[in-house]
């Protein structure tokens, strides 16, 4: 099913404001702004960041997944304002590519997870493993979680996992129209 561009009008009082770090204040304040709405036709979240916890963003955007799944009838869109960095592009990620809308000049910033983490061995050999295979396993489950979130957010675009594992390690910025171009959002107002 297509769904039809929305007039810049729908987005004149988005139902959901968000601005700042993405962290456990900003999902508190995203669902206390959200569960009231749920029902409403189309839900406008507008957001601004320079990023943030992409746990945070994740469990945001399993809301949205959720909520578009259970009311298909229903628009949850994405109206993303000024920077989209990191955790927030990660947020609108879970939003589908006709529900991503970008004000003009706005910054999309896509870049790899990143981990600062001394591992520190020491003692007996088989204990000094197990660190080491539990770091191993976290850096491999962030890097599958990682690329979960890159399919999710290039699926109907013109842009290849390739490409977004070459760019995202050095910070990948876009521009708007540039995301618009590339299939990774519907349209810029």
């Amino acid at each position: 099913m297509t769904l039809p561009l929305l007039p810049a009008s729908s987005f004149k009082r988005p139902t959901v404001l968000l601005s700042g770090s993405v962290d456990y204040a900003m999902y508190k304040d995203f669902r206390q702004q959200f569960e009231p709405v749920i029902d409403q036709d189309v839900v406008v979240i507008e957001l601004s960041t320079l990023g943030g916890d992409p746990e945070v963003a994740r469990m945001m955007g399993e809301d949205i997944r959720y909520y578009s799944e259970m009311n298909p009838e229903k628009r949850y869109v994405f109206l993303g304002k000024a920077a989209i960095y990191s955790a927030g592009t990660t947020f609108m990620s879970f939003f589908t590519r006709a529900n991503r809308y970008l004000t003009r000049g706005t910054r999309l910033m896509i870049h790899e997870r990143k981990m600062d983490k001394h591992l520190h061995v020491q003692g007996p050999l088989t204990t000094c493993l197990a660190a080491v295979k539990a770091t191993l396993n976290e850096l491999e489950t962030s890097i599958t979680i990682q690329n979960e979130g890159f399919a999710n957010l290039i699926l109907g675009s013109s842009v290849t996992m390739e490409e977004v594992l070459q760019r995202a390690p050095s910070n990948w910025y876009l521009e708007a129209e540039e995301a618009r171009t590339l299939g990774l959002i519907e349209a810029v107002l």
